[in-house]
């Protein structure tokens, strides 16, 4: 299966007897809507390639309540810290939507680092860029309100997954649970938030859909400097 995800992911300096080599070995399988990639502390066998879909990293907290870590999409590779760090998972991978997900062994993925600088460095990139993305979500959730956060978060969704061009709504369908779960708060609150947003006319609510009518507006009620 030739990927067409693989020119934006950690894999697009690598050379064609790679790309045949990874083919060879890789096994692609699809997933529902809901449905687990991988559960929290399972033992890591190999990486997981986001081939086309959307996948949501979830951790469950002592009290049962979800809590979204991260969002991801095409090109995105999944698992990779547990699988360098050997260690358990720390989260759990689920499908946001119907999804196709590529599996590449362990010693595979080890066997290409080890012969392949350029992966390695986009590895030690996306390492990086998600350790900047978590500690700037732990400022939030201690620093800002939840209306701030509400508006920052329908934010990093818009540039997560983009808009349709259509209607400007966001590209993805979440819940109003998933949503609470992401900002921090309960779905009760998220609901009334929602509800106010689109009071406001920054946000236009048809169903799950929202569309956002004022960009600025929501950076602004973000607290964001841009």
């Amino acid at each position: 299966m030739e990927c067409n995800a693989r020119a934006h992911s950690v894999f697009k300096k690598i050379g064609i007897t790679e790309v045949e080599e990874i083919d060879s070995i890789k096994s692609c399988g699809h997933y529902k809507k809901g449905q687990f990639i991988f559960s929290e502390r399972g033992n890591p066998m190999g990486l997981y390639c986001i081939s086309s879909g959307k996948v949501k990293l979830v951790t469950t907290g002592e009290n049962g309540k979800e809590q979204i870590l991260r969002l991801l999409k095409d090109g995105d590779v999944v698992g990779y810290r547990s699988l360098i760090s050997n260690d358990r998972y720390h989260c759990s991978a689920v499908a946001l939507e119907d999804s196709t997900i590529c599996f590449i062994p362990k010693q595979s993925f080890f066997n290409l680092l080890k012969s392949n600088a350029g992966v390695g460095f986009e590895i030690m990139q996306l390492l990086s860029e998600n350790l900047k993305t978590a500690e700037q979500h732990i400022v939030s959730m201690a620093q800002k309100n939840v209306r701030e956060r509400m508006a920052e978060a329908l934010l990093f969704f818009k540039a997560s997954y983009g808009l349709d061009p259509e209607d400007q709504s966001l590209n993805v369908a979440f819940s109003r649970e998933e949503i609470a779960d992401f900002v921090g708060t309960s779905t009760e609150t998220a609901i009334r938030l929602l509800s106010e947003f689109n009071q406001d006319e920054i946000i236009q609510l048809q169903g799950k859909k929202i569309s956002i009518l004022n960009c600025d507006k929501l950076i602004r009620t973000a607290n964001l400097d841009v």
